[in-house]
């Protein structure tokens, strides 16, 4: 049966995050090539959030335009809370919530563990309020959630929990969904009289149940809550998404003979039965078809790749490079806004820039596109079938005709035709006896220093 209600999130985004120790706001650090407040929005979109609120403080404005500049398709609104008075006063400023939304998902914006199933089952439960827990046996400095015939009926922070309390495995993990309707009165009643002074939202749990509100757990893994407010905590969170991005395209058939070796983006596509050796860095934008290898060694970022291509080792293959089927990229090559097409081969020691590559061509070591002026690029355009010999420079704008061939060594600008040869190397002087002589020379000089 389809659920009709509808979801808003509010994402708590205020936070100074002066551990980390950056110039950049905390919560604009990428994980896995995002960064954290989207890994975040994203979640909630995924889970049937149809609009997103997120607060931030009166100095945040760079952050406010940072965001809405990226999600710029996402139905998204920003808050200010005043002044750093709690977490219930920070959900309080995003109040009222743009689109009368059923239930409100609360969420911090440093957490981007997060993961979408566990979210929609929370906003999908059908009690007015929806906590996430999880278990742990190293609960220091988490909140409490005390349960009464198991549900949950307050949670106590640990800074004023008492020993006894502080005993509880169960944990808080920031997450509340909560019916919409009750949630302005409820923020209302909060007090402040904690060990911080602030007005905390975990205590409306506590409030509910005093009005016989319904209130249900979703327990998750204690990684999915994971916060990040240091360097540290950023290193051990990629981490955690990396593991699970290796997961995921082993699950959906990638051959990897070392995975812990290879690095994924959030958004990286690789299609079955490819393999990927190990040392392989995915940057942004990279989608790669079935039957791909990608040797050892190897950086892509931005990259469209065709089936049955073959990359590496040792290649780096840059925004705007598309490889048609059965292309082959070879060792210590680089391309950039190149699109090689079908069984086109660049088999070592070269630079392919700002190129169209036709099909079946070969490109021989060393070649280089002299693409840049110092002003503007310049396309260059080999036709199929065409070869180029090892160590030619194509000087840009330069087009070589269908089946042409380059000779090796060779500068080569303008057009050369369909089927023609084209080379510019100089014809071979040899001086008989000179190297001889050369060295009867330097011999003499030798001696003449030694005397």
């Amino acid at each position: 049966m389809t659920d009709s209600r509808k979801f808003s999130a509010i994402i708590l985004a205020a936070g100074k995050g002066t551990r980390m120790k950056s110039d950049l706001p905390k919560v604009l650090h990428k994980v896995a090539g995002l960064e954290m407040i989207f890994h975040v929005i994203n979640a909630a979109q995924s889970a049937g959030v149809s609009h997103t609120t997120v607060v931030t403080s009166p100095i945040q404005e760079d952050l406010r335009n940072n965001i809405l500049s990226k999600a710029s398709d996402t139905p998204l609104t920003m808050a200010v809370q005043q002044e750093q008075l709690g977490t219930g006063d920070a959900v309080k400023a995003a109040l009222p919530l743009a689109g009368n939304p059923d239930k409100a998902l609360i969420l911090f914006g440093d957490t981007p563990l997060m993961r979408p199933d566990v979210l929609q089952q929370m906003v999908e439960d059908s009690a007015d309020i929806t906590l996430l827990g999880f278990m742990t046996d190293t609960p220091d400095g988490y909140g409490r959630i005390i349960c009464e015939d198991n549900k949950p009926i307050a949670i106590i922070e640990h800074k004023d929990a008492d020993e006894q309390t502080r005993q509880i495995k169960l944990c808080n993990g920031g997450a509340l969904a909560v019916n919409a309707s009750l949630l302005p009165d409820l923020l209302n009643s909060l007090e402040n009289n904690n060990a911080q002074s602030e007005y905390y939202l975990p205590d409306i749990v506590g409030l509910a149940h005093a009005q016989n509100i319904s209130i249900d757990l979703v327990v998750c893994h204690q990684e999915d809550t994971m916060g990040v407010d240091t360097k540290s905590g950023l290193a051990k969170a990629e981490a955690l998404m990396q593991s699970r991005l290796r997961q995921k395209h082993l699950d959906n058939g990638v051959t990897m003979i070392a995975p812990e070796t290879v690095y994924f983006s959030y958004d990286t596509i690789i299609g079955s039965d490819s393999a990927i050796e190990p040392h392989c860095i995915f940057g942004i934008g990279v989608n790669i078809d079935s039957s791909v290898t990608i040797k050892g060694f190897s950086h892509l970022e931005g990259v469209r790749a065709e089936t049955g291509v073959q990359i590496g080792p040792y290649a780096r293959l840059r925004p705007g490079t598309h490889l048609g089927v059965n292309a082959k990229i070879g060792n210590f090559v680089e391309t950039k806004k190149a699109h090689i097409m079908q069984d086109a081969k660049v088999n070592h020691l070269s630079y392919i820039g700002d190129a169209h590559i036709g099909e079946g061509a070969n490109i021989g070591a060393g070649t280089i596109t002299c693409n840049y002026d110092g002003y503007d690029k310049h396309l260059t355009e080999i036709g199929a079938g065409a070869f180029i010999g090892s160590n030619s420079s194509l000087i840009a704008p330069v087009k070589i005709g269908e089946g042409a061939y380059i000779g090796s060594s060779s500068s080569i600008s303008g057009e050369v035709n369909a089927d023609s040869l084209a080379l510019t190397r100089a014809p071979l002087r040899e001086i008989e006896g000179w190297s001889v002589k050369f060295r009867m020379k330097k011999d003499k000089s030798d001696k003449a220093e030694d005397k």
